[in-house]
């Protein structure tokens, strides 16, 4: 399944490095929405800085609709570049802590190191020659992964509620029984009353009209139950696999038939 366009946060004081990343996307089947970020931003998220978006101005981090800042990130995956007078280490920090991946691009060995040390889940990536390349196909697995560890959640999110219901179906069934006994004993009761109508007031025996009336609709939805049950017991019985086996064993009986009828004019002729 292919996945939809992701948003890419991009942090870097330098613009020509957000340029060159864009640029060299630009060739991949997927392009990404770029949201442009510098290092004043992420320090004060209230817009003391400039952030861009595809080449945009904009007043700061992304938002939700309320206009403060979102709970969950706005963008899937964050690209750190070169920054000048801030730290480095704290604004990766802020962007591991939302669980969304993060790679950090630097040019040289110690800043490396030390964003090993302190923060393992930040991917870290060395500026040599060809490491646009590297980026990209590092960015694009990271995007990949991400989207799958979503669609993981969703599914365990939904067997949760089936579950759910699974559970609160069985109980209903189990239930269906004592329910049965309790509206018959009902039924039974508001029919004798109604039997005898000048032992009771009009008022009285319309509402017991209405008890029995009501009584009967909840037996009819039980009964419903009951044929549901029984209509998903066929349906496993005559799985699709049980068709397939029946249709094969027909298909060889058939074969056999027409085999044996063919020795048979064989011999006759003869």
């Amino acid at each position: 399944m292919p996945l939809e366009q992701p948003t890419i946060l991009i942090i870097a004081d330098e613009p020509e490095f957000a340029r060159a990343v864009m640029a060299r996307w630009q060739t991949e089947r997927i392009v990404p929405a770029f949201t442009l970020v510098n290092s004043d931003v992420c320090k004060d998220d209230r817009g003391n800085g400039s952030a861009r978006k595809n080449g945009k101005a904009h007043d700061s981090l992304p938002k939700n609709g309320a206009g403060h800042q979102a709970k969950s990130p706005a963008y899937d995956l964050a690209i750190v570049g070169p920054l000048t007078g801030a730290s480095t280490v704290s604004i990766l920090a802020t962007l591991d802590s939302t669980h969304r991946p993060a790679i950090y691009v630097c040019d040289d060995a110690a800043s490396m190191q030390s964003v090993r040390d302190k923060l393992p889940r930040i991917l870290v990536l060395r500026q040599y020659e060809g490491w646009l390349d590297a980026l990209t196909l590092i960015a694009a697995e990271a995007l990949r992964r991400n989207d799958a560890v979503t669609r993981l959640r969703q599914a365990e999110a939904a067997v949760a509620v089936e579950k759910h219901d699974a559970t609160l179906g069985r109980y209903m069934l189990e239930m269906r029984h004592n329910l049965n006994n309790a509206l018959t004993s009902v039924l039974g009761n508001s029919e004798l009353l109604l039997l005898e109508p000048g032992a009771i007031s009009a008022p009285v025996r319309d509402q017991i009209d209405t008890i029995r009336n009501m009584a009967l609709r909840m037996h009819e939805i039980l009964q419903r139950f009951s044929s549901l049950e029984t209509e998903m017991r066929c349906a496993e019985e005559f799985s699709p696999e049980d068709t397939s086996s029946a249709g094969s064993a027909n298909a060889g009986s058939g074969k056999s038939a027409d085999k044996k009828a063919a020795t048979k004019a064989l011999a006759v002729g003869r």
